[in-house]
């Protein structure tokens, strides 16, 4: 009934599939467990103080940071566990999460972007700084200008 190329497509997805949920898990749980380990040595509150004045400009919370800073190293795949985690703990509120996520929607994975595109000729520095500023201004005017709680009453319109 079934084509055996049919059947031999299904298990190599399957396969692939199941290869990438596993290289996923081994990098995001290793982050969850780094991040309870943090919050019990205050490392949180360090990094909380550090980037206070990022996270004040782009209106975010401050326990937003790590998911962020994870986010911005790591790339939406590994960030998203930490960001999950954060926001089912109630350290991110509504309009961080949305904020954390139009950033890294914008900027992700720096380093590692950054270091595929400069060896096919890309200026390392400009495509860094234009990606930042870019989430940075994105994010702020959003910040800014989107009505937050008229989100929560289901409205959808600006200030």
């Amino acid at each position: 009934m079934f084509d055996t190329s049919l059947i031999e497509i299904l298990k190599e997805g399957l396969n692939g599939g199941l290869s990438s949920v596993f290289g996923i898990a081994l990098i995001v749980m290793p982050l969850m467990i780094f991040l309870e380990v943090a919050r019990d040595m205050s490392l949180l509150d360090l990094l909380s103080k550090w980037t206070r004045p990022l996270t004040k400009a782009l209106g975010i919370n401050e326990s937003s940071a790590l998911p962020l800073a994870i986010g911005l190293i790591f790339g939406l795949a590994y960030g998203a566990g930490v960001i999950i985690q954060s926001a089912n703990e109630g350290e991110m509120d509504d309009k961080s999460l949305i904020l954390v996520s139009m950033f890294l929607a914008c900027c992700h994975a720096v380093i590692e972007d950054t270091l595929l595109f400069v060896p096919v000729g890309a200026n390392g520095w400009l495509l860094l700084g234009i990606r930042l500023v870019v989430a940075f201004v994105i994010t702020a005017l959003i910040s800014k200008y989107v009505n937050f709680d008229a989100m929560k009453d289901g409205e959808t319109e600006c200030e």
